[in-house]
C-alpha cells in the first residue's frame, strides 16, 4: 500500500492502468518482494480445465493478488472481480488499487476470501483491563 501511495503522490491520478502496473512492479521488487505481472491463471471447474483463463495484474509473493484500476469511482463489480480471482486461485487476500481516485485513501480496498474470525477473537472486550464478569479465569 505504501508503494501505491508513493506512486499516486508522484504520478497523480488518471494515467492508464498499464502505466501504474509498469511502475508499481519494479517499486515492489525494490522492496524485496517477488512480483509477477499479468500472471496467467488456469483453473478447473466441474471436471474441465481452463488454461490461461484470466490474468491478474500483479501477483505478489505468490499469495496476494493486486488488481489495478484507473477510474473515477470503483464499481461494485471491481471488488467482485478480485474476489472471484481469489476464490479460483484459492488465495486468502487481494488488494484493489484505484489510481483514478483523488486520494489513495479512497483508492485502496482490501478484499478477503473466506474470512473467518479467529477462534480466539472475542466479541466481549474487557473494560479498563479488567476481565469480563463471566470469564472462567476470573473465578466468577
Amino acid at each position: 500500500m505504501d508503494a501505491a501511495i508513493k506512486l499516486h503522490t508522484r504520478l497523480g491520478p488518471g494515467l492508464l492502468e498499464s502505466v501504474y502496473e509498469l511502475v508499481l512492479a519494479p517499486e515492489l521488487e525494490r522492496r524485496s518482494l517477488m512480483v509477477e505481472r499479468q500472471k496467467a491463471v488456469s483453473f478447473e471447474f466441474e471436471g474441465l480445465r481452463f488454461d490461461d483463463a484470466f490474468r491478474v495484474d500483479l501477483l505478489v509473493e505468490g499469495c496476494v493478488v493486486v488488481e489495478l484500476k484507473s477510474v473515477e469511482v470503483l464499481a461494485r463489480v471491481h471488488s467482485k472481480q478480485i474476489l472471484t480471482y481469489l476464490r479460483l486461485m484459492d488465495l486468502p487476500v487481494g488488494l484493489l488499487i484505484n489510481f483514478g481516485a483523488a486520494t489513495m485513501k479512497e483508492g485502496l480496498q482490501r478484499v478477503v476470501n473466506n474470512y473467518r474470525p479467529s477462534q480466539f477473537a472475542s466479541t466481549r472486550l474487557p473494560i479498563s483491563g479488567r476481565q469480563p464478569v463471566n470469564d472462567k479465569r476470573s473465578g466468577s
